[in-house]
């Protein structure tokens, strides 16, 4: 104890010491560092509270909705039956009607007499930077919700869950992933469909060639025009694409399932209450039975806007039963 407070005496007398030196030019030179140092941290410190500043400007979806009076939403133009072009060349789909009921509640939270809609066409390439930069306020077609798009953009409550299977000529004898060694494979661009096919044991190891689509109807095409053997990608996209082929039996959806694709609705990242307000839509329209009656629409009936084309395809077990619980968390 005497020997740690001696040390603590020999501090003092060393720091009182360096005091007394202060007034030497030595120590004005400290003292002026020190000065402008502090005034940098203050200059470096005062930045970053604008760039926060700006950043929450830019992140408040409901005040520039307010102030313009408009939500934009960003729509695929063959995500059949989630986000598609119309014969009249309008965004039209399972997902764009979510999208509408939600962007009417926005409308009567924020108490608008009037709400524009506007739209902004996006690819798997392109949507997620839309809703980063601001291009777009929701995004309404067939995005799956992972951990690494969440590092960039938020997601509302599943509407779908798909599966990752492959749609090939019924002539190919391809019933499943071992059929597919040594054999040339489209997925297309941007989607998890693409991270599936070199993830997966079963698949990596069959010396798969895999080339990419620009959009989902040009790899369905290359499966059409047999440039290759399968196009992998979500079961319900390729049922849709199968639909609205001009020889639907020509065509076979096959193969176990790699993954479980969630659909969500895509928002912007960091902007709490506009996502809370979206979030309540959903859950909203979940527990009133409008979710119900639109999957009836889409994809247990003829679809008019895609010459009365119809999917048959009941709900999936997994997906009725998340409705039950309607949560924005899903398994990675």
């Amino acid at each position: 104890m005497h020997r740690l407070r001696e040390s603590a005496v020999m501090w003092q007398n060393k720091a009182n010491a360096g005091k007394k030196s202060d007034n030497s030019l030595a120590g004005k030179v400290v003292k002026r560092h020190r000065r402008s140092k502090f005034v940098k941290n203050v200059v470096m410190m005062l930045g970053l509270a604008v760039s926060f500043s700006e950043a929450s400007a830019q992140a408040d979806v409901l005040s520039k909705i307010r102030d313009s009076k408009t939500i934009t939403i960003a729509y695929r133009d063959a995500s059949l039956p989630f986000s598609f072009l119309d014969q009249s060349q309008q965004p039209v789909g399972y997902a764009i009607d979510l999208c509408l009921k939600i962007a009417d509640a926005v409308k009567q939270q924020l108490k608008l007499p009037q709400l524009t809609i506007a739209y902004v066409p996006v690819t798997s390439s392109t949507r997620i930077s839309a809703i980063e930069d601001g291009k777009a306020d929701l995004e309404c077609g067939s995005t799956t919700n992972t951990a690494a798009r969440r590092k960039h953009v938020a997601f509302t409550i599943a509407h779908f869950i798909a599966g990752v299977r492959m749609i090939v000529n019924v002539d190919s004898g391809i019933k499943n992933w071992p059929d597919l060694r040594n054999k040339k494979v489209v997925s297309t661009k941007g989607t998890t469909s693409v991270r599936t096919l070199t993830d997966r044991g079963q698949v990596r190891s069959l010396n798969i060639v895999v080339l990419e689509g620009s959009e989902h109807d040009a790899s369905f095409r290359m499966v059409e025009d047999k440039k290759v053997d399968a196009f992998v990608m979500d079961d319900v996209l390729l049922y849709g694409l199968r639909a609205a082929s001009k020889n639907p039996a020509a065509y076979d959806v096959v193969g176990d399932p790699l993954s479980t694709e969630p659909y969500a609705i895509m928002l912007p990242r960091d902007d709490p209450a506009f996502k809370a307000m979206v979030d309540r839509a959903m859950a909203q329209i979940i527990q009133d039975g409008q979710l119900n009656k639109l999957y009836q629409k889409w994809f247990l009936n003829p679809i008019a806007a895609k010459n009365n084309i119809n999917l048959k395809m009941p709900m999936g077990y997994l997906f009725r039963e998340s409705l039950r619980f309607p949560s924005d968390q899903v398994g990675d």
